[in-house]
């Protein structure tokens, strides 16, 4: 072991490189701040910085080459890939085995579907895995009467430890790799690290196959069954209503403003609700409502109501025959990500009424909007009401994850075409002949040329607060290393650490990334911890390889709270968990996962 350096103190720029930095971690915590906005203000802080204040060997347009740079581009195209098998159903046969398992030996089919989730998430980014996995669940246990609780957090985590096994993994893994070629080490190939990975994640899978269950409750799915009813009926204006000649303003306001009017029909006619439109005796409203508020209505317009052909009374009540209720999570890339269902016509397209929004099991719908104009996220259940076979057809659109007893899984015939583009990215990736952002880039191509997915779908793949992260966290990183703020970081790592053994050394510096990814989006702490990591190694001189490890591995441990990965945000909307929960169950894996690594990769390397 070398010398270690002394500390040196900073430079002005390196001093507010680390100031910038911190400030960037804690708006990448707030929730109400997008993480595209806080990225693209980091972005621009730091370009208009440099500018004004220059600093030698770095331009200020050099914060810009995230956008092109190769671990963004792999990424992206991943995301694509990734969707494109949601789309077409590809893992659909993977899904039915599962579920015929489930049905003969649920304790070693919780094993199977563990250990299946891990290895297809080396390959696949987690999200469609775990839309995959979670209808399969819910619908068992729905079966079955048992608790889904028990089994949708230990699968979303399950997906996440199988996440670190390859290059092309997580997102994580692309960013360390290729922030580490950039800073001179040699490119990791995709199964190098696949040992001390499946190693961890063997002991991962026993804690959520037999340990994890045990903490987490006894709680059912509740699927809304209590929630009041929507239906559509007419009210017809008679000649003593005192709305006759009035405006529909004047009407909304008799019934409190509560009243919604889809169109108005006059004789032959069809017009449009505005505001300002004369009613006359003889016109028919069509309005959506609970019954209670639609009588209400009837009452307060001193009108007749009726439901389909029978004007509503004792003898023909509204009846529900043909209607039913289902809960539906929005997922990423799906045509509800990052809008509203005004925009996305929802109620047009599919004749669904969506009756209420839940966000990580809290109502986020404000009584002073319409539930029509919330921004979705992904991860958020809604509430919709519809006849049986829209419903059906919502379960067989693979845009949708619908949370029912059904195993009904899409699939469609360009399924196989899907299956084998992947197979075609990981094997040229895997044997090097291309590099990974070459074939991720052709098989998203390919996927567009086979119609396998539209050019919209595409583009909803790419998640934005990923895409600006990526971006946003180059640039930091390019920051830190060339104002030399990475290398002052590195001296107070060691400066703390003094006389402790390598082992201790790579221990600390992946708990520090595993408690920084909990925290803040683990893209940042990948970006930030890699040149530490590669410094750490040079002043001690020795080898790069298992520190740069322990960042990626570091990294990855989002198990502790819901907002630290975006698949444990809908699982923990699909199982209605409390961040209590996954800080029970998450925070023991991190330390058995934690202390596994720190074992393996010392054996292997030190």
């Amino acid at each position: 072991m070398t010398e270690l350096a002394p500390v040196v103190s900073p430079n002005a720029h390196a001093i507010a490189a680390m100031l910038l930095t911190v400030v960037t971690l804690y708006l990448f915590t707030r929730d109400r701040i997008p993480l595209e906005i806080s990225s693209l203000g980091l972005i621009a802080v730091l370009a208009v910085g440099f500018a004004l204040f220059p600093f030698e060997g770095l331009e200020p347009t050099d914060f810009f080459a995230g956008f092109g740079h190769e671990a963004l581009i792999a990424v992206c195209a991943l995301m694509v890939l990734g969707q494109g098998l949601v789309h077409t159903g590809a893992l659909e046969p993977v899904g039915r085995v599962l579920s015929r398992l489930w049905g003969r030996a649920p304790f070693l089919s919780f094993l199977a579907t563990l250990v299946v989730g891990a290895v297809l998430s080396a390959f696949v980014n987690n999200t469609p895995v775990v839309v995959l996995l979670l209808p399969i669940l819910i619908s068992v246990c729905l079966r079955t009467s048992s608790s889904s609780a028990k089994v949708l957090m230990p699968m979303g985590f399950a997906t996440l430890v199988g996440g670190m096994g390859t290059t092309i993994g997580t997102s994580t893994n692309l960013l360390v790799v290729s922030v580490a070629v950039d800073l001179g080490l040699d490119r990791f190939g995709m199964f190098d690290f696949v040992v001390p990975a499946a190693i961890a994640a063997g002991v991962g899978i026993v804690y959520l196959w037999l340990i994890a269950p045990r903490l987490l409750p006894d709680r059912e799915i509740a699927l809304g069954d209590t929630s009041p009813r929507i239906f559509e009926a007419r009210l017809h204006i008679e000649e003593d209503s005192p709305v006759a000649g009035k405006t529909l303003t004047d009407a909304m306001a008799l019934t409190g403003g509560d009243m919604h009017v889809v169109r108005i029909r006059r004789g032959d006619t069809f017009i449009l609700p505005l505001p300002d439109v004369m009613l006359k005796a003889g016109d028919r409203l069509r309005v959506r409502d609970t019954p209670a508020k639609l009588k209400s209505f009837e009452e307060a317009l001193k009108a007749k109501l009726y439901s389909e052909d029978h004007e509503v009374d004792e003898a023909h009540p509204m009846s529900a025959e043909n209607q039913m209720l289902a809960e539906m999570a929005v997922v990423q890339g799906s045509s509800l990500d990052r809008t509203n269902l005004r925009f996305a016509r929802f109620l047009s397209r599919y004749q669904l009424a969506v009756l209420a929004l839940h966000r990580a099991g809290k109502d986020v719908w404000r009584p002073s909007e319409e539930i029509q104009e919330v921004i979705l996220q992904p991860g958020d259940i809604l509430l919709v009401q519809g006849a049986r076979d829209q419903i059906a057809k919502l379960k067989q659109s693979t845009e949708f994850l619908v949370l029912d007893a059904s195993v009904a899984l899409p699939r469609t015939r360009k399924a196989p075409i899907a299956l084998g583009i992947l197979l075609f990215v990981v094997a040229f990736a895997a044997t090097g002949l291309m590099p990974i952002a070459v074939s991720a880039t052709a098989g998203a191509a390919l996927l567009l040329l086979t119609r396998c997915l539209n050019l919209g779908a595409a583009i909803r793949a790419i998640s934005p607060s990923v895409f600006f992260v990526v971006v946003a966290s180059l640039a930091l990183g390019k920051a830190l290393v060339s104002t030399g703020a990475t290398e002052y970081i590195t001296s107070v790592f060691l400066s703390v650490t003094a006389g402790a053994s390598p082992t201790i050394i790579l221990s600390a510096l992946m708990a520090l990334l595993a408690v920084l990814t909990n925290v803040v989006s683990n893209n940042a702490a990948a970006v930030i911890g890699t040149p530490i990591a590669i410094g750490i190694a040079q002043q001690l001189g020795l080898p790069a390889e298992p520190f740069v490890l322990a960042v990626l591995f570091g990294a990855n441990m989002s198990y502790a709270t819901p907002m630290a990965y975006k698949t444990n945000l809908l699982v923990m909307s699909a199982g209605n968990y409390t961040f209590l929960e996954f800080v029970k169950v998450g925070v023991p894996l991190t330390v058995l996962m934690w202390i596994t690594l720190t074992f393996v990769l010392s054996s292997i390397y030190f």
